[in-house]
């Protein structure tokens, strides 16, 4: 009994203590506010106005200054908000996510296309050396891509410097496909650990908001001949303006031995980098990929463009058309050119 009296006791003193808290919690009162600035303002008042001014003029004067900074913080606060980036809207929704010890954070884009429809030949010789001859691909199959980031650390060395683990996974399927059993024609699993470094400069209009840098491993889990995998030292430059951001990527490959390489001429189609531009407008987002290997005798590249736009009767899931054409559409790819259009949902965008 003693012991459910001292809880009790201790219920009713947190209750009775809850409105003290609560005005530490929220900052302070407008009463506060105006009696600080009173005591500021009529010094300087008293030195200015004349001697037949009174103490309620003296008084009304403050006031009205106070009144009066108080609306223009007000419509700084207002157009600061108004004119809030896309980039930095979505930095701030991962900044809140991200205090959560139990979220895990979207990385790159969540989607699923129902239909991804190559209009090209498609890329079935690795797979007939597996599969046999008689196993043919179908032109027409699905899509998805599952990535996802957690914050191991943030705030490192007390900066704007926060370090993260990723995952992102992108497999094809030919789930149309039921004389083959409808199988994975190929997945790339992609773990990185990187840290990002805020940053305010500005550079030709834009403000570089975001820099990157980690290092990934990327391969499809596949033996020989199926077997695609390098890895990647990386460092990103983002930047933005109003709803348009655009980041460069760059890379470097980390070498590996011959007899352990899978595709030693995998820069000669990816190249070291890509650009990737992303604009919102209203409820739709475009988003565009350029990537090149800047080799003028034997070019080769890749474009990849994507409309996410809103669907009746719900904000979580949109509309997602993606077209693609060049090389490097997955890893088992690499070396071969494919022209493709998928439409399907999307779970999460860029911005």
């Amino acid at each position: 009994m003693e012991l459910i009296k001292c809880e009790s006791a201790s219920g009713l003193k947190v209750l009775l203590l809850f409105p003290l808290m609560l005005v530490i919690a929220v900052g302070p009162t407008w009463a506060q506010v105006k009696d600080e600035f009173m005591l500021e303002c009529l010094p300087r008042v008293v030195l200015q106005a004349g001697d037949d001014a009174t103490v309620g003029q003296l008084k009304a004067i403050c006031e009205a200054e106070l009144l009066e900074n108080q609306e223009a913080k007000d419509q700084k606060e207002e157009t600061a908000e108004n004119n809030e980036t896309a980039l930095e809207q979505r930095l701030k929704d991962e900044r809140v996510s991200g205090s959560n010890l139990w979220t895990i954070m979207p990385h790159r884009p969540n989607y699923f296309l129902f239909v991804n429809q190559n209009f090209s030949s498609m890329n079935d010789g690795p797979w007939q050396d597996v599969a046999g001859e008689s196993a043919e691909l179908y032109e027409t199959e699905a899509k998805f891509q599952i990535s996802f980031k957690f914050m191991l650390w943030e705030k490192l060395f007390k900066k704007d410097i926060d370090l993260y683990l990723a995952y992102t996974q992108l497999s094809f399927w030919q789930l149309y496909n039921k004389d083959i059993s409808s199988p994975f024609r190929s997945s790339d699993y992609e773990p990185e650990l990187f840290f990002t470094l805020g940053n305010r400069w500005r550079i030709l209009g834009f403000n570089n908001r975001l820099n990157a840098f980690g290092i990934s491993h990327q391969s499809n889990g596949r033996s020989e001949p199926l077997s695609r995998s390098w890895n990647r030292l990386w460092a990103s430059f983002i930047f933005s303006r109003g709803n348009l951001a655009w980041g460069l990527t760059l890379w470097y490959r980390i070498p590996e031995s011959a007899e352990d390489d899978d595709n030693p001429d995998i820069e000669d189609y990816l190249g070291n980098g890509q650009i990737r531009a992303v604009y919102k407008w209203g409820d739709n987002t475009f988003g565009l990929m350029l990537r090149n290997n800047l080799d003028l005798d034997e070019n080769r590249g890749a474009v990849e463009i994507n409309w996410s736009f809103p669907l009746p009767g719900t904000e979580r899931i949109k509309g997602y058309l993606q077209y693609f054409n060049g090389y490097g559409q997955c890893l088992l790819d690499y070396n071969a050119s494919a022209s493709t259009l998928g439409l399907g949902l999307l779970l999460t965008d860029w911005l």
